[in-house]
């Protein structure tokens, strides 16, 4: 049976307005790559002012882009043995230290290879969670972004634990290398964030239906063209870190998306640091400490993870260069 919100509808704007069809839905839906968006349009499940299209058709100002989504299918994903740097394991959960590049569960453009996958082999206790699409999974980190998850291993350990993520009980500490050098030492942002009025796959403070969203952040260090932050999420909406920090005019160092025309360059005086800083091609973003009550005994468990290589190095360089600060 279908759900309704798995129907859509939008106009084109003037922002779009040329564009293929597969990469302004793709744009438009979230987690949509511009293959499964063509994918979509090949298939009948989207019109352009109720006709079908092309995926190649340029839209045009004002047209209106109806469809709806196929119901998933019932997981039935495969265990893959994938190494996973395991911090703690029980009966009730695991911890692990996500490295970046890794997605957190199978998506359309990434069937397999995931966290998910690899968490099938190396628990097979996830079968009780059979038919679910994301098993185990009740909080994500984007895929460039490193650093402690924890997984349940059985429904009501799951169940637990998504209710203290709802509840804000849990803590969730990240270490980030952001563009410029800040000269407050710590501050709280309260900016609501909700989906960007254009560009539907970011998120923004400028919503027409934004929620509420805080993160408080301490300077940790100074660094050269840069600041190493460590932050509280209070809240946790998507891309929050990222999308506070560029509001702050200080994004996180390599952001593709909220990091701006010169996302993977700040302004360095050692060409040697600003190569290091050109070829970094994710965010310095890493979930450093995560704080939650055990699901069965109720007793405070907070881990952490060392911060991942990549990361590690351009501290190093940005540590190598002298400030000269006035």
């Amino acid at each position: 049976m279908e759900t309704p919100d798995r129907s859509f509808s939008f106009t084109v704007a003037e922002t779009h307005t040329g564009m293929r069809l597969d990469i302004v839905l793709s744009e438009h839906l979230r987690d949509c790559s511009r293959s499964y968006a063509a994918q979509l349009i090949q298939q009948g499940f989207v019109q352009v002012n109720r006709h079908p299209c092309k995926p190649s058709y340029r839209v045009r100002l004002e047209d209106r882009i109806t469809g709806r989504l196929p119901e998933p299918e019932p997981s039935e994903y495969r265990p893959e043995p994938i190494d996973l740097d395991v911090l703690f394991e029980d009966a009730a959960l695991v911890v692990i230290n996500k490295p970046p590049g890794l997605v957190v569960h199978p998506a359309p453009g990434h069937p397999s290879g995931t966290l998910v996958n690899g968490l099938l082999h190396h628990c097979p206790d996830l079968a009780a969670f059979r038919g679910e699409i994301r098993p185990g999974i009740v909080h994500r980190l984007d895929k460039d972004t490193s650093g402690v998850m924890v997984i349940a291993k059985n429904p009501s350990s799951h169940e637990n634990l998504a209710a203290q993520f709802k509840e804000r009980t849990v803590r969730k500490t990240y270490l980030a290398i952001v563009r410029g050098e800040m000269t407050t030492p710590k501050g709280e942002i309260h900016l609501p964030i909700g989906r960007h009025p254009t560009a539907r796959k970011q998120m923004s403070t400028i919503s027409t239906k934004p929620r509420r969203a805080e993160t408080h952040y301490r300077v940790r260090e100074i660094l050269e063209g840069a600041t190493l932050l460590e932050l509280d999420l209070k809240t946790g909406r998507t891309h929050q870190i990222r999308v506070h920090c560029a509001a702050l005019h200080h994004p996180v160092v390599g952001d593709p998306v909220y990091g701006g025309r010169h996302h993977a360059a700040p302004d360095h005086r050692s060409s040697a640091v600003k190569h290091a800083v050109a070829k970094i091609k994710r965010q310095m973003l890493h979930a450093w400490r995560l704080g939650f009550y055990h699901p069965e005994n109720g007793r405070w468990q907070q881990f952490e993870a060392e911060m991942p290589e990549d990361m590690q190095n351009l501290l190093n360089q940005l540590r190598g260069v002298p400030l000269n600060l006035p």
